[in-house]
């Protein structure tokens, strides 16, 4: 059985009600997965050594990944450069702007570590709008299916 990983960083009620679409759409899209769900303080090698695939959700704080996001990457990064070359992710980012220091600062780590985004990082702007739950529920659910396929 293929596990996926999600490692979610989510300080509020909008980004806890995120991870909630995401975590439904990847179970439903694709019953036959593992799900390892942890916030990157509680994260570790483990869950990632263990996973085929990862989900990264993080919100953008003064232009970069969270503080969390980026500990769990100064903990796990040694652990797991060319362990899992070619593993596919995805980023997610709740930005209030652009999200863009975040998304090159996750994609410079992710490349040193040797993984592939499976697609373009989904940047959700701007003040919270219902239509993220849409956007995140396929995004998820579509890398989730790819990975149970065993097509990425």
């Amino acid at each position: 059985m293929k596990t996926l990983a999600i490692v979610a960083h989510t300080p509020s009620s909008n980004t806890q009600s995120l991870l909630q679409s995401i975590q439904a759409s990847a179970q439903t899209e694709a019953p036959n997965l593992r799900f390892v769900t942890r916030p990157p303080l509680k994260a570790d090698s483990s869950d990632i050594l263990q996973a085929d695939g990862v989900i990264f959700f993080t919100p953008e704080n003064f232009g970069y990944m969270s503080g969390a996001l980026k500990d769990f990457f100064d903990r796990t990064y040694y652990d797991l450069i060319d362990v899992k070359r070619g593993m596919p992710y995805i980023l997610i980012i709740r930005a209030g702007e652009d999200g863009m220091g975040c998304q090159r600062a996750v994609e410079s780590i992710t490349k040193g570590l040797g993984w592939r985004a499976a697609q373009v990082p989904l940047v959700l702007k701007g003040k919270f709008n219902a239509v993220f739950h849409e956007q995140v529920t396929e995004l998820t659910g579509a890398f989730a299916v790819g990975l149970e396929l065993g097509i990425l």
